[in-house]
């Protein structure tokens, strides 16, 4: 009678057995991977450069302007030491490695990579292992199984037991997990790799606009210089102007007006003193915030960029140049193929999928004296009949996926084409206003002198003075502008053929 107590506990243990074994069950049924719409970049920050028309004196000048927004106006702490001399190239270096547009952009790269992977995985095999150690009793009347008839024989006088166990077991097992065919996988790792490769090009882009964005406010912070000094250099000659009509006025040979309008134009030299001063701070604060130096302005610039004539290059070459080169377009006809293989991966839901799992381990009092070996091989074919239309559903997201990532690489490629056009037509501006500004501020210059001598000569009054200086502090202004212009023109063509990051000192020519 006591040999029935083990069959008992073999049919008790039966279900306890099972699920560790059927750990190696098919892999699930893959969908194809769900694109956002767009392929484009969530506006985060962007940097513009621009150049308006500033109408002053009936005088037509360029006003350039060089804005960057959102993470492109902000950096992380450099970790680099500063000594407070900051060069042009320094500048940029810093601001490629701090800069939050390219940190932010690098940190989507991981992200991208750390999906591929993930997308990946499915088709790779997937190997577990597990370790159980079961103590357990079990209540067959619980579970449903009573046997109630009576034995006769050797049995005669036997009850079957009601409660079985105590007992214990251990399990070490291994399962196995492989895709042999999925094509819905497999096109979606195909998407994901061409998203990474996108994303991958957006940071490359983004350093692009980088180096445009810190460039521009570098020559900006040059100009701001340039007319603080200039403006110096005008209040040093109203001071003398006024000094020198005090003397004459009280010798009598200058009446009190001329003294109190030659007051009243150094206190307004004064007062556009103070202003740029101002504004030269509040650039250098915009620039070291851009390449992760503390917002302060307690810092040189250490390189000039005078004006210098752009390299060699014709319209047609610079728009292939664009068109082989612009990180954004390599991005954009990454995402569409993203999307392209995104629409296989739905449209290949319909078809038939394969894999095989399989497990292996040993059960027993111990594992390692008496334990036997347990093992499980499921080869599975799924065959999708009938998936109540959602197949239907993900193909035509897809492929709305898909038309609209083709109308943004077209709509991209117009953009770049413009982009370059409009460059070359702001450094032919620019150019032209150099040249122009060059002459205008000699003759301004010259005009003054003269005017200074019929002045002291006692010939003309104070008016015709101040006019003279008006006129030579404006050419002094627009030859600041057309050269900031020029150069800001130039730095936004070698961002728009795409190689800002290698090409920008064969189209700046730095003074140290």
């Amino acid at each position: 009678m006591r040999r029935l107590a083990p069959l008992l506990a073999l049919v008790c243990l039966a279900p306890a057995f099972a699920p560790a074994q059927q750990q190696a069950a098919a892999a699930p049924q893959q969908q194809a991977a769900a694109l956002p719409l767009s392929g484009r970049a969530p506006q985060a920050g962007s940097v513009t450069a621009a150049q308006g028309a500033n109408t002053a004196a009936g005088i037509n000048t360029l006003s350039p302007s060089v804005a960057a927004s959102g993470e492109f106006a902000g950096s992380v702490r450099g970790l680099r030491p500063f000594h407070g001399r900051l060069s042009l190239a320094d500048a940029i270096a810093r601001g490629l490695d701090y800069n939050l547009g390219a940190t932010q952009w690098g940190n989507t790269v991981r992200q991208a990579q750390g999906q591929s992977l993930v997308a990946r995985s499915a088709l790779l095999p997937n190997l577990n292992g597990a370790f159980s150690d079961t103590e357990e009793q079990l209540d067959l009347a619980a579970q449903g199984i009573r046997i109630n008839a009576p034995l006769a024989g050797p049995l005669a006088g036997f009850a079957f037991p009601s409660v079985v166990g105590p007992f214990n077991y251990t399990q070490l097992q291994a399962t196995l997990a492989q895709s042999l065919v999925n094509f819905t996988a497999l096109n979606n790792y195909r998407a994901s790799q061409d998203s990474l490769r996108a994303q991958r090009m957006e940071l490359r882009d983004a350093r692009d606009l980088v180096v445009l964005g810190v460039g521009g406010a570098y020559l900006g912070v040059i100009a701001a210089q340039a007319r603080l000094k200039a403006a110096r250099a005008q209040l040093a000659t109203a001071d003398a102007i006024l000094l020198q009509s005090r003397q004459k006025q009280s010798v009598g040979t200058v009446p009190v007006l001329t003294v109190d309008q030659n007051q009243v134009q150094a206190a307004i030299q004064q007062l556009q003193l103070t202003t740029l001063r101002n504004d030269l701070a509040k650039q250098k604060i915009n620039l070291a915030r851009m390449i992760g130096l503390p917002p302060t302005a307690d810092y040189t610039l250490t390189d000039a960029v005078p004006y210098a004539p752009p390299p060699p290059l014709t319209l047609q070459a610079a728009l292939a140049r664009a068109l082989e080169r612009r990180a954004d377009l390599q991005a954009a006809a990454a995402q569409a193929a993203a999307a392209k293989a995104a629409l296989a991966a739905a449209r290949d839901e319909r078809l038939p999928s394969a894999d095989v799992s399989g497990a292996y381990g040993v059960i027993g009092a111990a594992p390692w004296s008496s334990s036997h070996g347990v093992f499980t091989v499921i080869g599975t074919v799924r065959i999708p009949l009938w998936q109540g239309g959602r197949v239907a559903g993900d193909v035509q997201q897809a492929h709305a996926a898909l038309d609209q990532r083709q109308a943004e690489l077209q709509d991209l490629r117009a953009q770049i084409e413009a982009q370059v056009r409009e460059a070359f037509l702001d450094l032919g501006a620019a150019a032209s206003e150099v040249s122009v500004a060059r002459a205008n501020l000699a003759v301004a210059q010259q005009a003054l002198q003269m005017t200074r001598d019929r002045f002291q000569a006692g010939v003309i009054n104070t008016v015709e003075l101040i006019q003279a200086q008006q006129a030579v502090a404006t050419a002094e202004q627009d030859w600041i502008n057309s050269v900031y212009a020029d150069n800001v023109a130039k730095l936004t063509l070698a961002r728009t053929l795409g190689d800002a990051q290698t090409s920008w000192p064969r189209y700046l020519r730095v003074v140290h």
